[in-house]
């Protein structure tokens, strides 16, 4: 067994792996930290774990939790950004393999980085090491790193979306992407716009000047395209957020405009052609030939794709939608943290979502 510590615990993503790592054949949980309840056993803060069988030994539920996580293999780090980094060159120097669910190391530009999360970067030298945590995009350099930035939930449905049309040059760089996310991708702090009164039957958008995902959107489709011979020297992304009242799943529908060459020879049916040729290999990813919905991945690390052609306004057109817990969260990491540990990429993940 893999022993793992999960930082920041209390945090819907350090629960959210507590929930898929019970199940997981090959890593085992043998440290929890939070530094608020410290002292408390898992149990006491998460009684749901007390229904988990005795012969299980991935979590234990009577684990204290403490301040400072004990030597493992393996973290995943659940802390803010900034606060995140810090602990992250600490378990590093330890010889500690790490999936850091923060912002901290996924914008290879150190200056963009402070530019978006206005502060200065606390180890900006390990940005040179960090792999962007998309097994989809780089699965061989996650399978050696030692340090693995997972994505965030928005970057993540927009660039897989988007992601085949960028690597076979099929349109133009000036993208529009709408994106609409439950309330748990807030977070689990107690914040006024997150209370239930504040956000039932009700639709808002958000970030209008700029989202922090916007920039891995920009860094990864550029990357895509120069790596498969179509740079864009200036990819423009207008990125628009909106808040919906349910408690999980990201739907995002992304609009590009095909480019001449790609309009003349591409319908929706080659555009899928296309797209299940692109995913061929990669097991969360599933092409659709309807729109999908977001209840169809809840609960799971599954994406859905559904890529159509307007041929009235020569426009791609492209749904795509995840769990923002699961595969825009610590279903990624897990994803992630197999790959990183030799292991089956699917181990230890749902097969299915629940629906409804």
């Amino acid at each position: 067994m893999i022993s793992v510590a999960i930082i920041n615990v209390t945090s819907y993503t350090g629960l959210e792996l507590l929930r898929l790592l019970a199940q997981h054949p090959h890593l085992r949980v043998t440290s929890v930290t939070a530094r608020s309840l410290a002292g408390q056993t898992l149990g006491e803060v998460f009684p749901q774990l007390y229904a988990l069988p005795s012969f299980t030994t991935a979590i234990d539920p009577m684990m204290v939790i403490a301040e400072e996580p004990a030597p493992s293999d393996l973290a995943f780090v659940c802390l803010p950004h900034a606060a995140a980094a810090e602990a992250v060159a600490q378990l590093l120097e330890r010889g500690t393999k790490v999936v850091d669910l923060s912002a901290d190391f996924r914008l290879r530009d150190v200056a963009e980085y402070e530019q978006w999360y206005q502060h200065t970067h606390p180890v900006p030298a390990l940005l040179e090491s960090a792999v962007f945590g998309l097994s989809e995009c780089y699965p061989n350099q996650i399978a050696g790193a030692r340090l693995v930035a997972n994505p965030g939930c928005h970057s993540t449905t927009a660039i897989l979306g988007l992601l085949p049309a960028f690597a076979r040059g099929i349109v133009e760089p000036d993208v529009i992407i709408d994106s609409k996310s439950g309330i748990s991708g807030a977070g689990r702090s107690l914040k006024l716009g997150n209370l239930y009164s504040e956000v039932n039957e009700d639709v808002s958008a958000y970030s209008l000047n700029g989202h922090r995902h916007l920039p891995e959107i920009i860094q990864e489709l550029q990357a895509v395209a120069a790596d498969n011979g179509h740079p864009q020297s200036a990819i423009r992304v207008t990125f628009l957020p909106h808040l919906i009242p349910m408690t999980r799943g990201l739907l995002a529908t992304c609009y590009a405009t095909l480019t001449p060459e790609a309009l003349e020879r591409l319908n929706s049916s080659s555009i899928q052609e296309l797209y299940r040729a692109y995913y061929a290999g990669s097991p969360f990813v599933h092409i659709v030939e309807q729109p999908p919905h977001t209840k169809w991945a809840s609960g799971s690390n599954h994406c859905f794709i559904y890529p159509t052609v307007d041929t009235r306004t020569g426009r791609l057109i492209v749904i795509s939608c995840i769990d923002n817990l699961m595969k825009g969260a610590s279903g990624q990491a897990i994803q992630n943290a197999n790959l990183m540990c030799g292991l089956p990429e699917t181990a230890g993940l749902p097969v299915l979502g629940v629906n409804p």
